[in-house]
Order: C-alpha cells, then structure tokens, then sequence
C-alpha cells in the first residue's frame, strides 16, 4: 500500500481552506493534517505535522506565501509547496517559484487537477503547463526589463552545449518527451543532461530553469501579437 501524503494547507480564506480540504477528503491516498490561516502558522504547522506537501496562498497576512515558502525550502527541504493564485498571470507566483515553490494551481482548480497535481508534486516533479508558465515568466520579464540583470546562475559557462540546448527547450516549453523527439535522443537521455543542468545551475527544478533562462538572456521574451 501506497503512502498517505500529508497536506498541509495555507489560505487566509477559511472558505477556500474548507474547499480544498473537502476535495481532499474523499481521495483515500490523501490527509490534510492542517490548515493555516497565514504563513507564520504555516510554517509552525509544518514543523509540527512534517506534511509531504504544502498548498501555499501566495497573498496572506503576517507573512506571506512567498517568504513563507522560501523559508519552508530552507527549513523543511523535504516538504513540497504548491502556490495558489486567483490569477495564472500574478506576477507573485514567479517570485513564489524562485522562493522553492514547486508549481503554481489556480485557486478554482478541479478536484481531479489538484488530486493529480499533488501526485506529481510528492513524486518530485514540478507541476506546471510549460507554455503558461513561459507566457507567466516572460511576461514577468517584458513587465520588470528596466531592471538591471542577475549574473549568470553559478557554474552556468560550465554547461555543455547539449546542457544549453536543453535549457533553451525547456525555457521554450517543451517537456521531456518533446525535447527527446526534437533532439532525437532517450528520455532517459534527457533526464540525464535535465540532471546535469539543474546542478550545474543550482536549480531545484523547471520552474527555477526556466526563470534563470529568462534572467540571465537565454532567451528573450516574445512580444505579444
């Protein structure tokens, strides 16, 4: 028999909190072992119940989401986090998947989408439509370009130009299957270079890549027809 996955959710809604919790209730693979009402208890929650993964607003009162999941990632490493956001184009959820956040849901997800989204996510994958989040990334980046731009992620020169090409695929939206076919390699293949890059850049997972793609000028942000 499968492990339960605990999870611990943070809404400053309690009518949100209680919908997902219900959503929840009737899948026996699955426990909400909390809910939490602001980031801070969140976090207290976390270390108190260890929950597999967090489903983590990204706007609450006394801490918020953001800095709640970054130090979530720091703390508890192998706890997953999930952002919530009313919005898929807030601008805060790319600031949430830099903080460790694994993917991002839309608060009025399906039960079926969030029950299959917290599978993929406890199984250490990101959850994340490639081509929204590269819309959500690059316009993030077109919004912030008088920002001055981050150096390059640590040991960056160091990938191989396989790794670049991999990058700049993944950064386009492309998942696994469709980088092995455009490669005309394995899967297994692409795992292996996908591994390579991520440690070399000091990523946690696509999400993080993708973002760093973007900031350090892999690639440039379309603009919208």
């Amino acid at each position: 028999m499968s492990a339960i996955v605990k999870v611990l959710i943070a809404d400053d809604q309690p009518l949100v909190r209680r919908g997902l919790a219900l959503m929840l209730d009737p899948e026996p693979g699955f426990q909400v072992v909390a809910e939490a009402g602001d980031g801070a208890e969140a976090l207290r929650l976390a270390h108190t119940h260890r929950p597999n993964v967090v489903i983590m607003d990204i706007r609450m009162p006394v801490l918020d989401g953001i800095a709640a999941t970054e130090r979530l990632s720091t703390e508890l490493p192998d706890c997953r986090v999930l952002a919530l956001s009313t919005f898929d184009m807030d601008e805060y959820v790319v600031d949430a998947l830099r903080a460790g956040a694994c993917g991002f849901l839309p608060k009025d997800i399906s039960p079926e989408d969030l029950v299959a989204a917290l599978h993929v996510v406890h199984e250490g994958e990101a959850i994340l439509a490639p081509r929204l989040l590269t819309r959500l990334i690059s316009t993030h980046v077109k919004a912030h370009a008088h920002r001055s731009r981050p150096s390059a992620p640590p040991d960056a020169e160091e990938l191989t130009p396989r790794e670049r090409e991999v990058w700049r695929l993944i950064a386009g939206g492309l998942d696994n299957t469709e980088i092995a076919e455009r490669l005309g390699v394995s899967g297994s293949t692409v795992k292996n270079h996908i591994t390579g890059l991520f440690a070399k850049l000091r990523v946690r997972d696509r999400a993080q890549a993708v973002i760093a793609a973007y900031e350090t000028g892999l690639v440039t942000a379309q603009r919208e027809t």
